[in-house]
């Protein structure tokens, strides 16, 4: 047999079998509420719940760590969601009048 590639499409006459191409999986980031003196708690409540789709409880309690603690974790995200909930929520507090910051930070 010549070096030329045989009907199954190899030249050294095997089967070629595509590659699948292998999904990397997106770099997550954490979304992060800083604590201030001037935001409501049941402002952040609702921003819980609203943006990050929290229930009561458990958007009580994030705020509750981020009071305490001086932050918290809203949620986790791929980097392009993460960004428009901080643009998303920071725009809406500013409406709002109030000085909530978040940040985000990579996973």
């Amino acid at each position: 047999m010549s070096s030329k590639q045989n009907q199954t499409g190899s030249p050294d006459g095997g089967l070629v079998l595509e590659k699948e191409p292998k999904t990397k999986k997106p770099t997550l980031y954490r979304v992060l509420m800083l604590n201030d003196d001037y935001t409501p708690m049941e402002f952040v409540v609702m921003v819980l719940q609203r943006f990050f789709g929290h229930d009561l409880e458990s958007a009580q309690k994030i705020m509750l760590h981020v009071h305490q603690r001086g932050i918290g974790v809203c949620g986790i995200y791929a980097y392009e969601i993460a960004e428009a909930k901080v643009n998303q929520v920071t725009q809406f507090a500013r409406q709002n009048e109030h000085p909530l910051q978040l940040q985000l930070e990579q996973e």
